[in-house]
This record gives structure tokens, sequence and C-alpha cells, in this order.
């Protein structure tokens, strides 16, 4: 059996003709820039967050960029983020002229903790990234007191994270500015790029418009020198309809993931996700972790398994990063993350026969190597 780690299926069936519908709808429209459609998404998708903006951008990377911008860093900032996220999120900081300063994660959840981040700040951090990992939101509360006492600016990293809550408020409306992304494989994704800005600052929306659009605040009226990253027409008609059914979708999700902790619980060394409190997961990745990580996932292969690996090198060790001077065993947690994870399939649509035969081959090889 031939198992992939990500497929697009029409999943709740009947979303991929309304998608298509969406689709042909521009196509009539012809207003394929900052169409009708984007200013509607715009708006359900801040309503669906409780956030008071959401503001369409080219990519989750120019999100970053223009969320950080709007906040007001600049050249010579300092940043704190995660070790073990995707590289955009510290070559946006970088973008800016800023430095990124490299954190670990907490071990059971692998997302920023206030604790750790505080022995990190000196007089040139300006700001703060959390990243909801996998798709958990990290636990706020203390992180929002933290940026509070050091005058610190809060931005979100939530491109993994559409839906998730922590303490029933959504993830990307806690901070001064949130990045989405929409990259088509997302909890809510897109058919082909797409980000956004989500923000409760009128002021930072109001910017990250202007900026968006060559700085323009009406046709060739240009207050500030901007860039060229708008949301087009198209993706934002096809995010306004995955958008309603996204909560179901991230539902199915969560579904999945409670039939993989109950049945790979205490199978091998296997470590398996854990939700700290008040915390959601939506699931964007199943990241299992095993020392024998490279063996099994070879093993899978060969069962016709598809696996991922979120991330093989971390940040601080890639060579376009030597510059910091970070060296091997300086993060030693955010190393071991590395060289121990494994991501599971785990999508919408994913059959209940699929799901069988990973769990079945997973259990498989950790009885075969306990021989």
């Amino acid at each position: 059996m031939q198992v992939p780690y990500f497929a697009f299926r029409d999943w709740p069936a009947g979303i991929t003709q309304q998608v298509e519908q969406a689709v042909t709808g521009v196509l009539r429209g012809q207003q394929y820039i900052l169409g009708p459609e984007v200013e509607a998404f715009e708006t359900n998708f801040a309503k669906f967050l409780g956030a008071g903006y959401a503001v369409g951008v080219g990519n989750g990377f120019d999100a970053l960029v223009l969320a950080m911008k709007a906040v007001g860093i600049v050249p010579g900032d300092e940043v704190i983020l995660p070790a073990n996220t995707f590289i955009a999120t510290a070559n946006a900081i970088v973008q800016l002229g800023a430095t990124p300063v490299f954190a670990e994660p907490d071990a059971k959840t692998y997302n920023l903790k206030a604790s750790t981040v505080e022995k990190l700040i000196t007089s040139k951090t300006k700001a703060i990234v959390v990243v909801h990992l996998y798709g958990q939101a990290c636990e706020m509360d203390e992180i929002l007191q933290l940026c509070e006492r050091y005058s610190l600016k809060l931005i979100e990293d939530a491109a993994q994270a559409h839906g998730a809550t922590f303490l029933n408020q959504f993830a990307g409306s806690f901070g001064h500015a949130a990045a989405f992304s929409f990259y088509p494989t997302k909890n809510l994704g897109a058919i082909g790029d797409g980000g956004a800005v989500v923000t409760n600052d009128e002021a930072v929306a109001a910017f990250v418009t202007r900026y968006r659009n060559y700085g323009q605040t009406a046709k060739y009226q240009n207050d500030i020198v901007g860039i060229n990253s708008r949301l087009d027409t198209l993706q934002a008609a096809v995010l306004d309809v995955k958008l309603r059914y996204l909560q179901q979708q991230n539902e199915e999700r969560q579904r999945l993931a409670q039939v993989y902790l109950q049945e790979l619980n205490q199978t091998g060394d296997l470590l398996l996700p854990i939700s700290a409190d008040h915390c959601s997961h939506v699931y964007h990745i199943f990241n299992i972790r095993t020392r024998l990580r490279d063996k099994l996932k070879e093993f899978l292969q060969q069962q016709g398994i598809q696996t991922a690996i979120h991330y093989p090198v971390p940040i601080h060790l890639q060579p376009a990063y030597h510059y910091l001077n970070y060296k091997s065993g300086d993060l030693p947690l955010s190393e071991e993350l590395v060289n121990t994870s494994l991501s599971l399939p785990l999508f919408p649509g994913l059959t209940e026969t699929e799901q069988d035969h990973i769990i079945s081959c997973v259990k498989k090889f950790f009885a075969q190597t306990s021989d």
C-alpha cells in the first residue's frame, strides 16, 4: 500500500467543487488584483480569529517581514525566536537588517517559554517572535507578561496554527502583529502562495495595507516607499471557501491524531506530541521522536509510507547563518530534535485503512528492533 505524506483529497466531499466554482467566479469577474474577494476574505478571516484586522499579502514570508516592519523592527535590533523553526522566520528578521537570537524550546511542547526567552534579553532586544509550532498554540500568558515587562514587541508566526487556541483565544490574535501563510498544504491553504498579517492595531493594519501595494493610499498617491506583495483575488476566493471548513478539517486532524496517540502509546522509545495546558493543537504536523528516526523512516519508506523531517538542519548551524558564530552544541535540545524528529502522514481525507497501515508498520518496526 502506498500512503502519501500529504495529499489533496475532496474532504469534506464537495469542497473541491466549491473551490472550482470560486475560481470560475473570479475568472468571470476579471478583477484579478485586489478584487472584492480579497476584502471579503480579509474581513471573514479577521472575524474568525476575533482580531481587528487581516491584510492579505503575497506569501507567508512577506507576512513575517511586513508584520515585523510594521511594529518597528529596524537594523541593529535583536529579535528572539525559537531555534527549531522553519528558516523563513529567521530570514524575515535578517531581511530587515535585524539580528536573530535563537532560543531553546520547551522540552515537551517544543514551543517557546518565557523562562528561556528572558535569559536572552539585552538592551538591543526589540521583539520576540513566537512560533506556534506544528499547529500547537504557545502558552501565551507569561510571554505576554514578559513583553510588557521589558516593553518588547510580540510577533506571532502562526503559519502552522490556523485555528489553534490558547485559553480559547485564537493563535494570531495575541501579539502586536501575526503572520499567516496560506501555502497549499497548510491547514488553511490556497492553490498557490498567499499570506496575511493579522493585528488588533489600526496603525499596523494601515501601514501593511499601504506597504503591500507600493506604498499607495490611492492610485498613484504614494506616502511611503512600499513593495508589491498583494494577496491576489483568485487565492482570496479559494481561501474564503476553505475558511468555512477550517474548523471541521481541524477536528478531523485532531481525530486522526488521537488515533495515533492511542495506538502508538508506549511503542518502542517513541515520544508522542504532548499538548500544553490550555493550548489546543490543530496538528498541521504530527511529529514523533525516536533515537531510531533514520531507520524508522527508511523502514516506512520500504512499506510505501512517505514521511517528512521538520527540520533536518537547525537554523543556527545552516551555512547562511555561520556569521552569527553559533557552533554545534550551543543549542543541544534543538540539535537533538533535528536528529530524532519524524512527521507521520496526517491530513483530512487520510483513510482508516491508510492510517491502520501506518500504525501497523510502526509497531512492526519496533517489535523487530527489540528482538
